[in-house]
């Protein structure tokens, strides 16, 4: 594969008040835009470089996630994630994420097993549930959890070290289905359910959520599926605020718990994870087909609060190609548990088909994204709305610790340290308290 390069390309900066020109080098990454080298720009003009959200700022060079956001093309590692959806279990994925490529067989039974065999907490975070309220939400329950990890695992903390790292990952994407589903159990007062090696990572993950001591409890094949399929969407997307919060605190050197942590905490924000539940809430509000011609007017008119949530994406310009996915996913499940008529499918599918054709939805290129559709799905396995978010920060976790890893086996790396235009009080001269009017 094409490797970061820069072949006699230069950009060139004119400052026309003072006349000065600055030239630096156009790198080219394996494919997508050029980016240009400013890492001496400071230190060449005196000037920073302003770009609020990081919206054309590279932050770091990665392998792991490519998005053509204006195709609708997804990859992972260089394999299409239509593929690998179709194709692989999430445990596969997360060594794709880890290792580069995807496992033989040998590989993945030994990368199954390894996980597998990782998945129990330690017995004294047991009692670390208990010290928070009973409706406290299953975000901040993880986020607690996951950064209490590196009080109870003291052998893999030494980022240095290469073992440490790959057992340190290796635990916290065993143990995060297990902390996210305890977060819910003990939210609903239900005695926690300890993973079984004789289960895949969705089922167990599943089991843990729903089964209870009192009788066995079946994983039904085809939600596992679904579940398997909804972690394998949600693994890694790129330089989003979650990731780009991991690689920040990880720049520190902080531990790989506390990091994660962190990327938690990011994603918490209605911003970022909370999408699906507000694209449920929407088509609640909505109500029925009849009612969406008013809303999407609504939508249309600058002047109204109103937004159709589920639609456009920060990145895609064109139909997120997890949706389609997602979508097929979700007739899947419907079908399985027998629910024919569902009205808040109805409305999504006729959200979706005028989306498609209407030409205000087309000029500003607002498709339907993975969000639009995983809210129904999730409703319709019985999966509160306080767990959506903790279902994408356990898949998510994948993602964190692959490019956290990556962070720091990069000899370029070094701790994150964004600059800033001031427009604050310049230099004043301090005034007795007495004489402060």
């Amino acid at each position: 594969m094409k490797g970061m390069t820069v072949a006699n390309k230069t950009v060139t900066i004119t400052d026309n008040e003072s006349g000065k020109s600055w030239t630096y080098p156009k790198m080219s990454g394996s494919t997508g835009p050029d980016v240009v080298d400013i890492r001496k720009f400071y230190a060449d003009t005196g000037m920073f470089t302003f770009d609020p959200g990081f919206t054309s700022t590279g932050s770091c060079e990665s392998k792991i996630t490519y998005i053509d956001g204006d195709k609708g093309v997804l990859l992972h590692r260089g394999y299409a994630i239509e593929e690998l959806a179709e194709n692989c279990n999430f445990e596969e994925v997360a060594y794709l994420m880890l290792n580069g490529e995807l496992p033989n067989e040998a590989q993945k039974d030994k990368f199954e097993h390894d996980l597998t065999y990782h998945t129990m907490l330690h017995e004294q975070v047991h009692s670390f549930y208990s010290g928070f309220r009973r409706d406290a939400h299953p975000m901040a329950v993880m986020c607690g959890a996951v950064g209490a990890l590196s009080a109870f695992y003291h052998d893999s903390l030494d980022i240095n070290n290469p073992e440490h790292r790959k057992i340190a990952s290796y635990r916290l994407i065993a143990k995060i289905p297990t902390i996210a589903a305890w977060a819910f159990k003990y939210s609903i007062g239900q005695p926690f359910m300890y993973p079984r090696n004789d289960l895949g990572y969705a089922e167990n993950f599943l089991h843990m959520m729903y089964a209870t001591p009192c009788e066995d409890y079946q994983v039904n094949p085809i939600l596992a599926k679904a579940m398997d399929r909804i972690l394998i969407l949600h693994a890694d997307h790129e330089q989003n605020a979650s990731t780009s919060t991991v690689r920040l605190a990880g720049s520190s050197g902080a531990n790989p718990f506390a990091c994660i942590a962190a990327g938690i905490a990011s994603l918490w924000g209605p911003a970022h994870g909370g999408a699906n539940e507000a694209v449920l809430n929407m088509l609640k509000e909505i109500g029925s087909k009849d009612k969406i011609g008013e809303f999407v007017k609504r939508a249309k008119d600058k002047n109204d609060t109103f937004r159709l949530m589920g639609f456009g994406h920060r990145v895609y310009k064109n139909y997120d190609p997890r949706a389609r996915i997602m979508s097929r996913t979700c007739h899947e499940v419907l079908v399985e548990l027998g629910i024919k008529d569902n009205a808040l499918l109805d409305i999504a599918m006729e959200l979706e088909r005028i989306a498609l054709e209407d030409d205000y939805f087309i000029q500003k290129k607002l498709y339907p994204n993975v969000d639009f559709y995983s809210g129904i799905i999730f409703q319709a396995m019985g999966i509160p709305v306080t767990m959506f978010t903790p279902l994408f920060a356990l898949a998510r976790t994948t993602g964190w610790i692959a490019q956290w890893n990556e962070m720091i086996e990069d000899p370029q790396n070094k701790i994150g340290r964004p600059r800033q235009l001031y427009t604050g009080q310049t230099v004043r001269k301090y005034v007795p308290l007495k004489k402060r009017k």
